[in-house]
C-alpha cells in the first residue's frame, strides 16, 4: 500500500506562490501515477493536476494552466505542486492521490486508490 502526506499549505496573498509537497511511503512508488485535487468550501472536489509514473506526461485543469506545475522526484518518493500567481478562488484543501497505472495518469478522482489527508491553502485579496 501507499501512504501519502501533504505539506506546504498556508496563507498567502493574491499573486503569491506556494509549493505543496506530497511524501509517499510504501513500495513501488515510481510505478504510481500521481494527482492533485482540491475541494473549496461548499464545492465538489475537482481535479487540479496529474503526472505519469515516469514524469513524462502531465495534465492540468484549465483553471490552473500556466500557473501551476506538477513534478515528481521518485528518488525522494515525493510529488510537488508549484503554485504561482495564486488567486482567491484557489482557496481550498489540496489533496494528493496515487494510482498504479502505466502511461497517462487518470484525471478522475474515483480512479485513484490512495489519498492523503489534505493541506489547507488560503489565498487572500
Amino acid at each position: 500500500q501507499v501512504q501519502l502526506v501533504e505539506s506546504g499549505g498556508g496563507l498567502v496573498q493574491a499573486g503569491g506562490s506556494l509549493r505543496l509537497s506530497c511524501a509517499a511511503s510504501g513500495r513501488t512508488f515510481s510505478l504510481y501515477a500521481m494527482g492533485w485535487f482540491r475541494q473549496a468550501p461548499g464545492k465538489e472536489r475537482e481535479f487540479v493536476a496529474a503526472i505519469s509514473w515516469s514524469g513524462g506526461s502531465t495534465y492540468y485543469a484549465d483553471s490552473v494552466k500556466g500557473r501551476f506545475t506538477i513534478s515528481r522526484d521518485n528518488a525522494k518518493n515525493t510529488v510537488y505542486l508549484q503554485m504561482n500567481s495564486l488567486k482567491p478562488e484557489d482557496t481550498a484543501i489540496y489533496y494528493c492521490a496515487a494510482d498504479r497505472v502505466f502511461g497517462d495518469p487518470p484525471l478522475a478522482g474515483v480512479e485513484y486508490d490512495y489519498w492523503g489527508q489534505g493541506t489547507q491553502v488560503t489565498v487572500s485579496s
